[in-house]
């Protein structure tokens, strides 16, 4: 299944379509850098170029970028419980918790950390 089909399957386009009506959608910064890395490590396909698909979508209505504050970096130092220490995860699920922001993934690290009660994520369907 490729990334779209994923992203139908999961229910996350009808959050996104109702999240950006209210300008909700924030991405992380970190997020660029680690789409770049899969892109370059062919890990997702995307059209074009990654940095000329970084930017395409960052036009799209609704949808801004959250830069690394203070207070994002410091929660990405002591996030609550026992969560791995990939920074770029530390980084997005940080910004999600200081933001009080529901995160949209499929990764299941992050999925089992919300578990815990530690972070709100989405359903996801697949």
């Amino acid at each position: 299944m490729n990334g779209d089909q994923k992203i139908k399957k999961s229910g996350f386009l009808k959050l996104i379509e109702k999240a950006a009506p209210e300008n909700a959608i924030k991405i992380p910064t970190i997020c660029s850098w680690e789409i770049s890395m899969l892109a370059a490590k062919k890990r997702i396909l995307i059209s074009g170029d990654a940095l000329s698909w970084i930017k395409k979508s960052l036009t799209l209505p609704g949808i801004s970028l959250c830069s690394l504050s203070p207070e994002i970096a410091y929660e990405s130092s002591n996030l609550p419980g026992n969560f791995h220490g990939d920074p770029a995860d530390r980084i997005i699920v940080a910004s999600a918790r200081v933001l009080n922001g529901t995160l949209l993934t499929f990764d299941q690290k992050i999925l089992c950390y919300a578990k815990e009660g530690h972070l709100k994520c989405a359903p996801c369907r697949l």
